[in-house]
């Protein structure tokens, strides 16, 4: 979970933002354009569950508890 909360979009118009503070309307693109294959889109099919359920602030919440301990990609 600490990995998915610090890991960010590698592409296109959201590059280098967290997955939690992409837009709700980017996810439902994928949702219906199909995510991406492996961990990102694994992670962001989490996410996406997570908005849709209103508990994307874990997230935030992780990062802000683990602002030393950032994981390395």
């Amino acid at each position: 979970m600490i990995e998915l909360a610090w890991y960010k979009m590698p592409f296109g118009q959201h590059k280098g933002r967290f997955l939690s503070e992409l837009p709700e309307s980017y996810y439902v693109w994928f949702r219906r354009k199909g995510f991406p294959e492996g961990k990102l889109g694994r992670y962001m099919t989490t996410v996406y569950d997570m908005k849709v359920n209103g508990i994307e602030d874990i997230l935030r919440e992780i990062r802000r508890k683990t602002v030393n301990d950032r994981p390395v990609f």
